[in-house]
């Protein structure tokens, strides 16, 4: 059997990430960043496919947290003759992605064992390792790895493996670092003071989080978390660092998620926002606004880390998958989606009333976008959750089509430069069109809810975000008997599913999965929206229950088999947390995403240049 996702903790840089179990194993890392090839693989197979154990060579128990306000993990194993303490990073002020690992000795004498596997390309390509006098060096291809340690180590049957005694007060250092192997390795630097400089580093970034509210240790988590998911050099956010992880255990829902989706767009700006962290978001607006540039008709539901749009889908057959969920997959064909532009014009929208400037070059960009979408926005499409069964009429792509005309129409009534205009009466036009044609075909009476897609009667928990994008308001009788058809039809033991999943015709794939943890987390929204706040604030602390120890979600829950399933940990689920837990605030003031623009205080500006920066708050 896998090791249990909820056993599993992440480490992050802002370049790539890597996930370690309870028990000391760290079983995937990706490198040189989150879409690169693993090195350590054992997560989709076993420990021949790559992984770096640590741990007590005697029976144990482990408790472990994240060190306060920071990503640095502290994990204590206690054994019959004693204590250690391991402190894992991916330390942040290296020229590449380093492994930092420590093992300190807190009570009487522990033995313990190192079993390191170093595989590069997902566990496909045996290293030649050689032997150094501070450690030894791997490389293969275009890849190298250097661990650093005083540990005496031994090579057996292709893995490295070794015993050691710590006894209290004694610290033992291990760094591995990944190079180009065209290049030499870095200096060598202490392991305690990297943690100490990365330990300092997330504990700066979480002291200027601006939210004081009830869930502040849930939403700094979550905040944390995204940034682990982001990509430095571009300020791109990946939805999961991991692949292949299945949605049901067996199944093959199994899908590249190391991506950066622009279904998540407004979600991400909305959640760094509520954070006060206004350089990461404008950082991540810009990121959007190069990575659709372009053809406005070839946009993508998502992009790689620095706006790659070639994300050719592979599978990986030497890989028996977790827990024998296979097709193991890199890379992904999902495609078809209308839902984009709409996503697209509220990023520009939510970041002009934060007061972010507005460029000309991208307003043009946006223009260009919404004429694309005045020819295309009657044709069917392949919805949010990129089913790969027939296209139809979805009903979130059309309100989605609705909120693009909305909220470019909204820019323009708000500037405060005539170079930022174009033609709102048409827009209007095709905005009025699109809501009367939803709420005629997209409703329906007989089940007292708007529906997945047009003339149909199966259920849909994007309809949650009718009123989330203030498509109608949360006092219209129609929102709030969808609210409930949704809760009680969708409904996995208190949780949300997406829809049907079993529905062949819909689906393409026709089998079952978890409750989806951010429907979830949308439908507390959702019924905060209509005032049913005791059943909201109910239904959020379940959700805090599911979480693992160290606050991590994956993106869906498996009730019958009570355990996280799909990638982890997942981006969508933190941000739907945050979103939630801001609705939920009742001293909440700025205006909410679902606020409609009309009559606010809200002036944009024009910028200079398609990257503007930001300057810190």
């Amino acid at each position: 059997m896998s090791t249990p996702l909820e056993d599993y903790a992440l480490l992050g840089d802002r370049r790539t990430a890597a996930l370690v179990s309870r028990a000391g194993s760290l079983d995937w890392w990706c490198v040189p960043r989150f879409d690169g090839g693993a090195c350590f693989a054992a997560l989709l197979g076993g420990s021949e496919h790559g992984r770096f154990l640590l741990a007590p060579r005697e029976p144990s128990t482990a408790v472990r947290r994240y060190r306060p306000q920071s990503v640095v993990l502290e994990t204590d194993h206690a054994t019959a003759e004693g204590t250690v303490r391991v402190t894992d990073c991916l330390a942040t002020d290296t020229h590449g992605p380093c492994l930092v690992r420590l093992v300190e000795g807190l009570a009487g004498r522990v033995e313990m064992e190192l079993d390191l596997v170093m595989r590069f390309d997902y566990g496909s390509v045996v290293p030649w390792v050689r032997r150094r006098p501070d450690g030894l060096v791997a490389i293969a291809g275009p890849d190298g790895l250097y661990l650093r340690t005083p540990v005496e180590l031994r090579g057996h049957d292709l893995r490295t493996s070794a015993s050691f005694v710590v006894e209290a007060g004694e610290q033992v250092p291990f760094v591995l670092e990944w190079f180009p192997s065209h290049q030499p390795a870095a200096a060598p630097r202490s392991a305690a003071g990297l943690v100490r400089s990365t330990d300092n580093s997330w504990q700066a970034w979480a002291a200027q989080c601006e939210y004081d509210g009830p869930y502040r240790d849930a939403v700094l988590r979550s905040l944390l978390t995204l940034v682990c998911l982001t990509y430095e050099p571009t300020g791109g956010i990946v939805a999961a660092p991991t692949t292949s992880l299945p949605e049901a255990v067996g199944g093959t829902r199994n899908w590249d998620y190391r991506f950066c989706w622009m279904r998540d767009a407004t979600m991400t700006l909305q959640a760094l926002l509520v954070g006060g962290y206004r350089n990461e978001a404008m950082r991540f607006r810009q990121w959007v606004l190069r990575a659709v540039a372009g053809d406005p008709d070839r946009l993508q539901i998502m992009y790689g880390v620095a706006g790659e749009r070639r994300l050719p889908e592979l599978t990986l057959d030497w890989l028996p998958g977790w827990n024998g969920s296979q097709p193991v997959r890199v890379g992904n064909a999902a495609h078809g989606q209308l839902h984009v532009y709409g996503e697209l014009a509220d990023v520009v929208w939510q970041s002009a009333r934060a007061g972010f400037p507005l460029d000309e070059d991208a307003w043009a960009l946006q223009r260009a976008l919404i004429e694309s979408l005045e020819s295309r926005w009657r044709e069917p499409d392949a919805g949010i959750w990129e089913v790969r069964g027939p296209r139809r009429h979805f009903v979130h792509s059309k309100v989605l089509a609705w909120v693009a005309f909305d909220r470019s129409i909204a820019v323009v009534e708000h500037r405060a430069d005539d170079r930022i205009d174009g033609p709102v009466d048409r827009w209007r036009a095709i905005r009025d069109e699109i809501h009367a044609e939803v709420c005629s075909r997209g409703y329906n009476a007989a089940r007292r809810s708007f529906t997945q897609s047009y003339d149909d009667d199966r259920l849909d928990a994007a309809a949650l975000m009718i009123p989330l994008v203030g498509f109608l308001p949360a006092e219209d009788p129609r929102v709030r008997s969808t609210i409930e058809a949704v809760r009680d039809d969708l409904h996995v033991d208190g949780f949300v599913q997406r829809y049907d999943a079993r529905d062949e015709d819909v689906d393409g794939i026709g089998e079952r999965e978890g409750a989806f943890l951010p429907c979830s987390f949308w439908l507390v929204a959702a019924l905060t929206s209509i005032g049913d706040h005791d059943e909201a604030h109910s239904l959020f602390e379940r959700l805090l229950g599911v979480a693992n120890d160290v606050g991590l979600y994956a993106e869906e829950y498996d009730n019958a088999l009570g355990q996280l399933v799909g990638n982890f940990p997942q981006a969508f689920t933190h941000l739907a947390l945050v979103d939630a837990a801001e609705d939920l605030d009742p001293k909440f003031v700025r205006p909410r995403r679902r606020d409609r623009p009309d009559g606010e205080h809200v002036s944009i500006r024009a910028g200079s240049g398609f990257v503007d920066s930001c300057s810190d708050r």
